[in-house]
């Protein structure tokens, strides 16, 4: 056949897959003066390309969800995923924990809260209602009747029954409602409706110690985000029999609308009396939507390498976010790794999504939770993220004749290509703050800047045991600048004051060593030359033994922490370890005025400042920045 003959399949838009049916027509003997586009065949090559076109499309669409890393159905990539042994994470409800004590003039020595008891909590006066999902019994004891650490979930408890029919082959037991927390799932099988002698199911952790009688089921994710129960066929796990009935109890949760609520109360009864006092010893928090499809394509295939069982530390990563769904960004190293050194154990650091620390109830419900992925003797220990705040001086210079916008406009521009920096580029574990990229960015807010000039600090918060003596030590993870003449200081703190001095002190450095100082007036007298001590090299600064009574207030707002102030060696901040950066919005400055080289008015300077610097005793800046040299 010769090339004229051929008709071209390489095209797959409607209109080259016309256009090649045309010429292959033309081509032919029969159609050589035919004219197409006045004819009723040109109608038929219309169905004909709309024809091809469409399943060439299909056939795109179909080779994508083939494949995990392609595939955009959630019900393809929920495939894919179980393939690898993958568990897709479903909705999960906020958790909070309460003590709950009987007063003693009941006279009750021994109650039961039982299961679905509620307690009742508000978030902007929108009701919301945590209940048990077990029954707990206490007595009295010391005259004592209280509940520790009750743990309540976010939601509504829901029942399912099915009946199995043996004769329906194409029985399936689903959780119709989406928002079910699969976590708080407890399935028990009752022998049959005239006998109720019921057998609790768990879930299925290792099919390799299961056997024909375990009473274990399987749950996936099918079609519509629905839950599929499975049980055993007799072979791995126990088999169903005609006429057994399957009840599946579970939470239905409103997901992250109730996260922080506190201040819960009980709504009835325990044990015959209201006469009962509830305290809240962890707000709600944990509840998550159900997995993402990014969420699933990323940690499927981790989940696969790891092989339940954590040896890496991205294996950890994996099963922190299964265990804590709450989990923003999570951070792990081996103690090899730690400084100081602790071998044998592996460092957990996690960034919630509503940014609230984990509660010591919270970290011991992580570490549990891990245990079962652990290798041997290894222990894992879960540390609170330590930020630190990169604080900026940004000077800038515009061309007046290009632009209408005014000083106030173009700084107001800056501070937020400033938070977009902060929001999109830091504020995660490792992501780091390189100095070249911002000074572009901020060049870049707007034609009419010509040039800035900006200047870092980088500062930590220390919270004191007040009238308790104790050591302090800030680690930024990065050198601090050393002044090799010994006369400037290069760190600098928010106020305080110790046992036996009523003076506010401020903290400095001098040579290596900390210094307090205080003001009368704007005279500076040191108090104590040899406060502490400074490792420039490796940014540390250390209080060996202080006895603070009192934190001063910071722009008015009481503070519980004091701010450690330092000037980094090096333009570009790298975090380490539990440390993320952001910049410190609240104390930075933007100022700016006309650049007299561009603007042809020649105008006198005119800045504004959009940001109020606090009480700090700032005392020193490296200076660098698009139109000056480093200064490092």
């Amino acid at each position: 056949m010769s090339n004229k003959e051929r008709l071209r399949i390489t095209e797959l838009d409607f209109d080259g897959i016309k256009s090649n049916l045309k010429t292959f027509l033309k081509n032919q003997t029969e159609f050589t003066d035919y004219d197409f586009e006045g004819s009723g065949l040109n109608v038929l090559l219309d169905i004909l390309a709309y024809n091809t076109h469409y399943q060439a499309m299909n056939a795109n669409l179909m080779g994508n969800e083939m494949f995990l890393d392609t595939a955009q159905l959630r019900s393809s990539v929920v495939s894919h995923a179980k393939l690898l042994g993958y568990k897709v994470r479903s909705s999960r409800a906020p958790k909070a924990t309460v003590n709950v004590e009987i007063s003693s003039t009941t006279g009750i020595s021994t109650a039961t809260i039982p299961k679905g008891f509620s307690f009742q909590s508000s978030i902007d006066n929108v009701p919301y209602f945590f209940i048990t999902n077990s029954a707990v019994t206490k007595s009295r004891e010391n005259n004592v009747l209280r509940f520790e650490d009750l743990e309540v979930f976010e939601g509504t408890l829901i029942t399912t029954r099915y009946t199995v029919d043996a004769d329906n082959v194409d029985q399936r037991f689903i959780i119709p409602d989406l928002k079910a927390d699969m976590s708080t799932l407890k399935i028990t099988v009752q022998n049959s409706s005239t006998d109720s002698t019921t057998q609790t199911y768990t879930e299925s952790a290792d099919i390799v110690q299961a056997s024909s009688t375990s009473n274990i089921y399987f749950v996936q994710e099918v079609e519509d985000g629905q839950h599929e129960i499975l049980f055993g066929d007799g072979v791995i796990g126990k088999k169903l029999t005609d006429g057994n009935i399957v009840i599946m109890e579970y939470i239905v949760t409103n997901e992250t609308l109730a996260n922080g609520a506190g201040s819960l109360t009980g709504s009835s009864q325990i044990g015959g009396s209201t006469a009962y006092t509830v305290t809240t010893t962890s707000a709600a928090s944990g509840g998550a939507t159900r997995e993402t499809i990014d969420s699933i394509k990323f940690n499927a295939p981790l989940d696969y390498s790891a092989q339940n069982r954590a040896v890496t530390v991205n294996d950890y990563k994996v099963f922190v976010r299964q265990v804590f769904p709450d989990t923003a960004a999570v951070s792990v190293w081996g103690g090899e790794d730690n400084d100081p050194p602790k071998y044998g154990i592996v460092y957990i650091s996690i960034k919630t999504i509503d940014g609230n620390t984990l509660t010591n109830s919270q970290k011991s419900t992580i570490q549990n939770s891990l245990k079962p992925y652990n290798v041997a003797s290894i222990r894992t220990e879960i540390v609170d993220p330590e930020t630190i705040q990169i604080r900026l001086t940004t000077n800038f210079k515009y061309n007046s004749t290009i632009t209408t916008k005014t000083v106030d406009d173009l700084n107001a521009l800056i501070v937020s290509t400033l938070t977009t920096y902060s929001t999109n580029t830091l504020e995660q574990f490792n992501s780091q703050f390189r100095f070249s990229d911002l000074i572009g960015q901020i060049d870049d807010t707007d034609d009419a800047i010509t040039s800035n000039v900006t200047t870092i600090q980088m500062s930590k918060k220390i919270t004191p045991t007040l009238n308790t003596i104790d050591a302090y030590e800030v680690n930024f993870g990065n050198s601090i600048y050393n002044p090799h003449s010994g006369h400037e200081a290069v760190i600098s703190s928010t106020g305080f004051k110790i046992s036996g001095d009523d003076n506010e002190l401020f903290i400095d450095d001098h040579k290596g060593a900390l210094r307090t100082y205080y003001f009368i007036g704007t005279t500076k007298t040191v108090v104590n030359a040899n406060f502490g001590t400074v490792d420039y090299i490796a940014g540390k600064v250390s209080i060996p033994s202080a006895n603070i009574t009192s934190i001063s207030d910071v722009d008015g707002v009481t503070s519980t922490q004091i701010r450690i102030v330092a000037v980094p060696s090096s333009p570009d901040i790298i975090p380490l370890r539990n440390n993320i950066l952001e910049i410190d919005l609240a104390n930075s400055t933007v100022s700016g005025k006309v650049d007299t080289a561009t603007s042809s008015s020649g105008s006198s300077v005119a800045t504004t400042s959009a940001a109020v610097t606090t009480a700090d005793t700032s005392t020193s800046y490296i200076t660098t920045g698009t139109s000056s040299s480093s200064g490092y």
